[in-house]
């Protein structure tokens, strides 16, 4: 079985347009939620969200690619260029190198902009003909199909959904390839462009939205806000990368995966203790050696109890001395993209010794008793860190990074 060195990182996000930017607002503690100018507001109840601003396809993607692509497709391909660049890979791998390289990105949602703008044809304007490319645009595998095409990947390539777990079952997967030697490296993670007024409408319906800001754990929360953008890191097989002279952020060392087998959209914390727990296994870790937990902390009542719960099963005592944070507090829930939003976090905080804060967060909840990094980063050093996604349908995906021990 091989290690897994995280070797490149990139993200487009509610905070920047790249992980320098994003990781300085998360440890800044500021909030990416604003109010919503992308979508017409005013049938809509939501108010906020974490939009991404600045972004430009014809400069972050290329004319060429525009016409054939999503917005969300647009983020993954920005993002996986940003982390296939950080991690020194050779831009045009041989032949060889590039079918031993997989692309497997997550979504939960997929080309939602362009689904509403056909509908919009279709039902409101009552246009007879759809636009030509609405289906690979709309695709869930759109976005893999893209950063393949555009990094000259050849190997093992396709989509993953799960909704808000399908980023970290993506990069989980990608794990398993590389261990078992099945390719040498990977380009893995999600992305995701939902703020169209369909989706939102979908979402207010079940009233889990928050009116204002996400406050995760926060006695006072009052439900969660969406996100959008794009989180990708780059793989690859330890031995190949050290060969190579690459810098390694961190060591990829586990992933749990389960299913509550339970409820559409109610969480069992017994499906969220049983993916920590199989995290730490496969990881080969002790739940001492974990020093920070990056939540995934949606801000709605049920979700942070039923988390806060599933880690008081695993950690035990422990859990008095694990420091957790939300990063959705200020990027949003960006559904299928979260994981690969916050994998960059979790990473950085391993690599800096800075763990993010919870941002908003007013009163303690006691049936949210963590150490929830209220407001403001914090300087601790850790050596391992997990990273949770709870999905709607109780699927789970929790990864394991681990200091890089060279």
């Amino acid at each position: 079985m091989h290690r897994v060195a995280i070797t490149g990182l990139g993200c487009i996000s509610a905070l920047g347009l790249d992980v320098a930017s994003t990781w300085a607002g998360l440890k800044a503690g500021r909030s990416g939620i604003k109010p919503l100018t992308q979508v017409e507001g005013e049938r809509l109840t939501v108010k906020v969200a974490g939009q991404v601003e600045g972004f430009d396809p014809l400069q972050q993607i290329g004319e060429r690619m525009v016409d054939f692509t999503d917005l969300c497709a647009q983020y993954a391909i920005a993002a996986g260029r940003e982390a296939f660049a950080d991690s020194g890979l050779d831009l045009e791998l041989d032949a060889k190198a590039a079918r031993r390289t997989a692309c497997l990105i997550g979504t939960g949602m997929g080309g939602m902009r362009t689904l509403d703008e056909g509908f919009d044809r279709l039902y409101r304007k009552r246009t007879l003909r759809p636009l030509p490319l609405t289906v690979p645009k709309v695709m869930p595998s759109a976005a893999s199909s893209q950063v393949s095409m555009a990094l000259g990947l050849t190997g093992p390539a396709f989509g993953v959904t799960s909704a808000c777990s399908s980023s970290n079952h993506a990069i989980g997967e990608a794990l398993w390839m590389i261990r078992s030697g099945r390719v040498d490296r990977a380009v893995a993670g999600g992305s995701e462009a939902c703020l169209s007024y369909g989706c939102l409408k979908a979402w207010e319906v079940l009233r889990v939205m928050a009116p204002d800001t996400c406050r995760p754990f926060s006695k006072d929360r009052k439900g969660m806000v969406i996100g959008e953008g794009a989180g990708v890191v780059v793989l690859e097989n330890w031995d190949l990368a050290k060969a190579r002279g690459a810098r390694i952020y961190a060591e990829l060392a586990g992933c749990g995966f389960s299913a509550d087998a339970a409820d559409l959209v109610q969480p069992s914390p017994d499906g969220a203790a049983a993916a920590l727990a199989d995290c730490l296994e496969d990881a080969g870790l002790k739940p001492e050696e974990v020093g920070y937990i990056n939540a995934h902390g949606t801000a709605t009542r049920i979700n942070d109890r039923v988390e806060s719960q599933a880690i008081r099963r695993v950690f035990a005592a422990q859990a008095d001395r694990l420091a957790v944070s939300s990063s959705k507090s200020m990027l949003g829930h960006g559904l299928g993209a979260a994981g690969g939003l916050e994998i960059i976090p979790t990473v950085m905080a391993i690599v800096e010794g800075v763990l993010p804060p919870t941002a908003n967060y007013n009163e303690p909840d006691p049936a949210c008793d963590l150490d929830c990094i209220a407001n403001e980063a914090r300087a601790q050093e850790v050596g391992a860190a997990l990273s949770n996604s709870f999905a709607f349908g109780g699927l789970n995906a929790v990864l394991a990074v681990k200091r890089a021990e060279l």
